[in-house]
């Protein structure tokens, strides 16, 4: 089979051949250059139609230059919904910061109780850090899913 990777001497993986490579590198080409000559079509007929009378015929081929753009204006609303859950992901990170913050202020306590005061202040300091970060995190999240 030609797409068959071969096995790195001292490597215990497999690597693709060379010829795989340059037919992956011609296909992502192809994929590229279509879109740019859309767009060159594009351009053209907007100047041969400015230089054309008839409004049917340049009508005609503006719809044929636009064919190829079309996929372009359709929205991913999935897509957002995904950048949103894992945005989201962070703020079980904060729930976990916070559980681990007072976790410390119990054992600060029973290793020194006089430092009270001190342990309790230092750790409404890094819940109100804590706080600020999952806040941002909820605005980024709902930035995501509301963006197009």
């Amino acid at each position: 089979f030609w797409l068959k990777p071969r096995r790195h001497p001292k490597l215990a993986i497999d690597t693709p051949s060379h010829s795989t490579m340059a037919i992956f590198q011609a296909i992502r080409a192809a994929r590229i250059v279509p879109g740019s000559a859309v767009a060159c079509r594009l351009l053209s007929t907007i100047s041969v139609a400015a230089q054309a009378p008839a409004a049917a015929s340049s009508m005609s081929q503006r719809k044929t230059a636009l064919v190829g753009l079309e996929p372009l204006g359709k929205r991913n609303a999935g897509v957002s919904v995904l950048g949103c859950a894992i945005a989201m992901v962070a703020v079980g990170g904060c729930a976990q910061g916070i559980g681990q913050l007072f976790a410390a202020l119990v054992v600060g306590m029973a290793r020194n109780p006089s430092m009270k005061e001190d342990l309790f202040t230092y750790t409404l300091i890094g819940m109100g850090f804590l706080e600020f970060l999952a806040i941002v995190v909820i605005l980024i999240a709902g930035l995501l899913l509301y963006s197009e």
